[in-house]
């Protein structure tokens, strides 16, 4: 009896042969059929006399991959040359590739989903199909080129690894609710459409997700994949919104595109909306992503919650005594904690104070803290240091004896990114996202040595002052000019070191005929220009549209005071950070100018030329007599 997978192969071979003779194919296309492994976990394939060039005029060549009906194929190229001669690869030398197919076949209604040519940098490595079966079509003109082809394995997954967990909801493609109650699991994980292949085009996907009222939403975007580069998010086709309620009236509280990994996001209550939109003419592999439904927060010790991400305890210890106090001007109450081993969650406290312990006393030797931060939706942790006096005995020693050490969360892992010792007061602190960490290292003691005194406060303004906030994006301010004429902004967690991985928006909005002057005192922005992804760069953006200008380069590095004037009455400034380094970001002051501002500002400077002019003709007329006196 002949196993499932040589049935395949048999049928599907047929199937090529049929379709030639109808002419649904090129009728010189032959067929390669892939379909078995035999045991193994891989198979392989390659182009024909691999590691040799590849034929020339090769006409048509298909390489079949057929699963079983519940699996999909992934292959992944371990080398690939071919030759281009076209930047769009649809002449010369190129591999079609077919990802989507229903019934395992070609014909001429199968859409294509990309055509491959160059080296091994210029395509995806690895690909995956959407349904049992995916095909790869060779076609090669002259041989007057060394390309050797490609190399590559294969093999077959269960498709029921990337099935939503959650209702789909009747009459759409792509909308889901995932519902907290009794007969569902606490944990679960949601997918983009045909994930792990590519996604289609021009589609709006949205999830509901609705815990019980005593319970929170927690979400971890392992790996979300659209469009390259570091395009601001505003500008994206392809992108992902997720909303701290049960719609998209509700405040926007996370926004992702380009190619992000390890994103986790928490609501403030029972509800989180997302929506994926893709309008993209060549769409990603996707995202995928955890959810949880998590009981509310209290206030409790821990030693190793940041360590992995991916874990989530259902229980921790009993957090040691603390002390309430009313901060003036909140709604909340504020803890002082001198205790060790904690962690401060916002449903608790949204600010208060930490200090080492004994403060002001000296810390005893081999004191060793830990405090864990964690907010929610769009809060971040900013700690500002109010005292710092930490055991040093050598001023310039690169590693510090004594120290308190500042950990963010960068692709699902803990990631030093500060280290504060000695007496000098550390600027303020702010997360990359709802979470931080401290960790406090005493390892010394002197009884000159008081330790530190700090405030925290979880916040949702980044840290900006200036300007309105807007509610549909995670990190944006308004300003108004029919409102104020001059002011300042800056960046986020000025004069601190601005957060990793964020993105904030200031538009500002003239009236009639005005123009926007933006001043900057103090530029410091991680980067070398021009400022663009291949340099893993930071910048700030202008425009005097929503959407890129090219007018304006961007900005990045350090740059002595500048100016900045829009063409119109509104303009953008978009400032983007990345997970890598950091800086102290920008100040800058602001006005509205109108025209007729403009012109009578310009008449000093027309004046004060009309008087070089006039100067430099007395000039030349006492020269000129001169010269007639010595002759």
């Amino acid at each position: 009896m002949k196993s499932h997978y040589e049935t395949s192969a048999a049928l599907l071979l047929l199937k090529c042969i049929i379709l030639m003779a109808v002419d649904a194919v090129n009728p010189g296309c032959d067929c390669l059929v892939f379909s078995a492994t035999y045991g193994k976990e891989y198979g392989v394939f390659s182009s024909q006399d691999y590691p040799k060039p590849y034929p020339s005029h090769v006409d048509c060549l298909l390489y079949t991959f057929v699963a079983h009906k519940d699996e999909i194929v992934e292959i992944t190229f371990k080398d690939f040359d071919i030759y281009k001669s076209h930047l769009d690869c649809l002449k010369g030398d190129y591999l079609k590739v077919f990802l989507h197919l229903e019934k395992g076949e070609v014909n001429e209604l199968s859409p294509w989903s990309r055509v491959l040519c160059g080296s091994l940098q210029d395509i995806p490595p690895v690909l995956y199909s959407s349904g049992p079966a995916l095909i790869l079509e060779l076609h090669s003109q002259s041989n007057l080129n060394n390309a050797t082809g490609f190399v590559g394995s294969f093999r077959f997954i269960d498709k029921r690894s990337f099935q939503t967990d959650g209702q789909r909801l009747a009459g759409t493609d792509c909308d889901y609710q995932l519902i907290s109650n009794n007969l569902t699991r606490s944990r679960g994980r949601f997918f983009s459409p045909r994930y792990p292949s590519n996604y289609p085009q021009h589609i709006k996907c949205t999830y509901k997700l609705r815990a019980r009222s005593r319970e929170r939403v927690r979400v971890l975007f392992e790996e979300v994949m659209l469009e390259k580069g570091d395009v601001s998010c505003l500008n994206r086709a392809d992108v992902i919104k997720v909303y701290d309620g049960r719609n998209n009236l509700a405040p926007t509280i996370a926004m992702l595109c380009n190619e992000v990994t390890e994103q986790e996001v928490l609501s403030t209550g029972s509800d989180m909306y997302i929506e994926f939109i893709s309008n993209s003419d060549l769409p990603g592999q996707g995202f995928k992503a955890l959810f949880q439904f998590q009981p509310v927060a209290t206030l409790t010790t821990t030693s190793d919650r940041l360590h992995s991400i991916e874990t989530e305890k259902s229980t921790l210890a009993t957090g040691p005594v603390t002390h309430i106090k009313k901060m003036p001007d909140t709604g909340s109450p504020a803890t002082t904690i001198t205790n060790c081993d904690m962690v401060i969650y916002s449903d608790n406290s949204k600010n208060g104070t930490i200090s080492s312990p004994g403060y002001p006393e000296p810390y005893p030797a081999h004191s060793y803290c830990r405090l864990d931060f964690q907010g929610r939706g769009k809060e971040r942790v900013q700690i500002i240091f109010r005292d710092f006096d930490l055991f040093n005995p050598n001023d310039d020693a690169k590693e510090c004896i004594d120290a308190l050490l500042v950990y963010v969360q960068i692709d699902g892992r803990l990631e030093r990114v500060d280290n504060h010792c000695g007496q000098t007061l550390p600027r303020p602190i702010m997360s990359n996202g709802p979470g931080l960490m401290l960790e406090f290292k005493g390892v010394y003691s002197s009884r000159n040595s008081r330790g530190y005194l700090a405030e925290y406060s979880f916040i949702e303004n980044y840290g900006i002052h200036s300007g309105e906030q807007i509610a549909n994006l995670p990190c944006a301010f308004t300003f108004n000019g029919t409102m104020q004429r001059s002011g300042v902004l800056y960046s986020p967690n000025f004069p601190g070191y601005y957060p990793r991985d964020t993105e904030c928006h200031y538009f500002f909005q003239g009236i009639n005929d005005d123009t926007i002057h933006i001043k900057f005192h103090h530029f410091d922005v991680e980067g070398v220009p021009p400022c663009e992804a291949i340099s893993a760069s930071d910048y700030v953006e202008f425009s005097n549209f929503m959407a890129r200008d090219r007018r304006y380069e961007r900005y990045c590095g350090q740059k002595e005071a500048f100016e900045i004037k829009s063409d119109r009455k509104f303009f953008r400034i978009t400032f983007r950070s990345n997970d890598r380094l950091d800086g102290t970001g920008f100040n800058a002051s602001y006005r509205f100018v109108r025209k007729m501002e403009q012109s009578v500002s310009s008449q000093p400077v027309a004046k004060a030329n009309h008087s070089g002019v006039v100067h430099n003709s007395v000039f030349l007329i006492l020269l000129l007599l001169l010269v007639v006196v010595e002759l």
